[in-house]
């Protein structure tokens, strides 16, 4: 099969798009919390960037929602599966999830799931760096920074090199 997009965004262009996005909306009660895998690398590269204009230290952790998915029968465990961290009090706090590629929501509603077992936020908003279409549930991105279409047939993959840097690459599904 031929893929269905000729050029990929530039997954570097569109992270820093997504700090900008970002830096008004945070405060001294919001905490970041990244979907493994893409989504902590992302929330890493970000952190930096939004303390600087902050003036001080966010608050973050990081999710791995492998047993909160709906479809964890089908699935399996997948052999990198990590411990998820939150470090912080979630009680109050106004959560960004962040993760790279948005596709049916999926995802998100196992890591909203996973998030109220650790307390109740005052709110949470997801971050990513591409909506994808195809959404199934109704949770949509606040933050995005980049829209596409692709067909069910394809995954768009962010990926990083060696020295940190960020591209997309798509794969096939399986």
């Amino acid at each position: 099969m031929t893929q269905p997009i000729d050029k990929l965004p530039d997954a570097e262009i569109l992270l820093a798009d997504l700090a900008t996005r970002l830096k008004p909306v945070i405060s001294d009660i919001t905490a970041l919390v990244g979907i493994h895998s893409g989504g902590v690398w992302m929330m890493e590269r970000l952190l930096p960037s939004l303390e600087e204009s902050l003036g001080h230290p966010i608050e973050h952790g990081r999710l791995d929602v492998s047993f909160y998915r709906d479809d964890f029968g089908q699935r399996g465990l997948h052999q990198d599966t990590k411990p998820s961290q939150i470090p912080f009090e979630v009680e109050g706090r106004h959560i960004i999830l962040i993760d790279d590629v948005f596709y049916t929501g999926r995802t998100i509603r196992a890591a909203m799931n996973e998030l109220f077992d650790y307390g109740r936020p005052a709110s949470i908003s997801l971050a990513v760096l591409v909506n994808r279409g195809g959404r199934e549930l109704p949770i949509t991105p606040q933050y995005c920074a980049h829209e596409m279409q692709l067909p069910a047939a394809w995954n768009l993959q962010l990926r990083q090199d060696e020295q940190g840097a960020f591209h997309f690459t798509l794969e096939e599904s399986d």
